[in-house]
């Protein structure tokens, strides 16, 4: 049995390969340079010939690619897509309802949206965590003290120059006004994103005025969904990450691995960027608490952080976010927080309950092993395509 496997740049795809592998499968990778382009008649005869001269069982891909669904309908071979991202604009492709699609969100208000209107070719299924490889991993004691904590953050604070929503420098004043106004008051809430209902047409179509977006050619995606998620979603997380980590390094040892410099949070110790597979897990299981602060436009679905975090042995402190509660226990395999008041709180407590915050991390851990593994996922993402 045969996959034809994309090989992009991806979190998690040596672990899928891995348990793909452990199902039984053969696994070749692809890629092309105008994968990106549904219409490029140069990745569809591409894709035509690699698929006719071997028998696949199917074609699978983290992240959805229209390209890859329309040369699947095209050969008559099913497309599996494992969705880790939030916001993806290529969601809304009308490719979506190819009937060879097999289409896995992590983000359950998501999915909702979609199963809502009578598309069923997307499913609902969280990310997981590769427990095997992650406790494999072991550092050396002299290499400890470098990564150890009290508190650590792994994650971009989207505060690179220039970002979408900065470079919207002529926007008259009533246009920044309100879009402050509506980023204050999402501040305020965990739990339920409504940016995109709050933008009026007057408002977007001042915010085209200043930086158009070109929508994807057979796109349904809404002007109100592109700005509320890719322009104001990422802004508001780069201030309530900031916030969040001023707050928290002015009263305990932080450390912060990310890739651009923080020169506004004179506090935190800023370690860089880490390699996702060889360095990050060690960070999370030398943190004493690992905090979790998801990207806004992720409305309800646990981020691949906060997997990776229980999936080490380490401990979560994470926002809110409502798909936690499908898997885990707050106070048992993990914790919460609302708001920086009850997050310093916790800090301080759990800083002071060793015991209990190992034995909480003991629990999510065991859990992600019983039942949110790769494998796991992968077994499901079989079955119900049917294989």
């Amino acid at each position: 049995m045969k996959i034809l496997f994309l090989d992009s740049p991806s979190f998690g795809k040596y672990d899928l390969i891995s348990a793909f592998e452990q199902a039984g499968y053969e696994i070749q990778l692809f890629n092309h340079t105008q994968l990106h382009d549904y219409r490029s008649r140069d990745f569809d005869n591409y894709f035509d010939e690699l698929v006719s001269v071997k028998d696949f069982s199917f074609v699978f891909s983290l992240n959805y690619y229209p390209s890859i669904s329309n040369g699947c309908n095209r050969n008559h071979l099913k497309y599996l897509s494992f969705v880790y991202d939030s916001p993806l604009v290529s969601l809304y492709s009308y490719t979506l309802i190819n009937p060879c699609n097999y289409i896995f969100l992590f983000d359950k208000a998501s999915y909702l949206d979609f199963a809502k209107e009578g598309i069923d070719t997307v499913y609902y299924l969280p990310l997981c965590a590769n427990t095997s490889r992650l406790s494999a991993m072991h550092l050396p004691a002299e290499k400890r003290a470098i990564l150890s904590s009290d508190v650590s953050f792994v994650g971009a604070l989207y505060n690179e120059d220039h970002n979408f929503l900065d470079r919207m420098t002529d926007l008259d004043e009533y246009t920044k006004g309100y879009i402050d106004a509506i980023m204050q008051s999402q501040l305020k809430v965990n739990g339920y994103f409504f940016i995109e209902e709050l933008l009026t047409p007057d408002i977007i179509a001042a915010m085209k005025k200043s930086l158009e977006y070109n929508t994807q050619p057979g796109g349904t995606e809404s002007d109100a969904y592109v700005y509320a998620n890719y322009f104001i979603a990422r802004k508001i997380t780069s201030i309530e990450r900031q916030d969040i980590l001023k707050s928290v390094s002015s009263h305990y040892d932080t450390k912060l691995y990310t890739h651009n410099a923080t020169p506004m949070l004179p506090d935190v110790q800023n370690m860089g960027a880490v390699d996702y597979y060889d360095v990050m897990p060690h960070v999370f299981k030398n943190s004493k608490i690992n905090l979790n602060i998801t990207l806004r436009s992720i409305r309800s679905g646990m981020p691949l952080r906060a997997w990776d975090i229980l999936g080490t042995g380490g401990f979560l402190l994470s926002n809110y976010q409502e798909d936690f509660f499908d898997f885990f226990v707050p106070g048992e395999d993990f914790d919460f927080f609302d708001g920086t008041e009850d997050l310093l709180s916790k800090i301080e407590y759990y800083l002071s309950h060793e015991k209990e915050r190992k034995d909480i991390s003991e629990n999510g851990f065991r859990k992600v092993v019983e039942n949110h593994t790769y494998l796991h996922r992968v077994k499901t993402m079989l079955e119900i395509a049917g294989f």
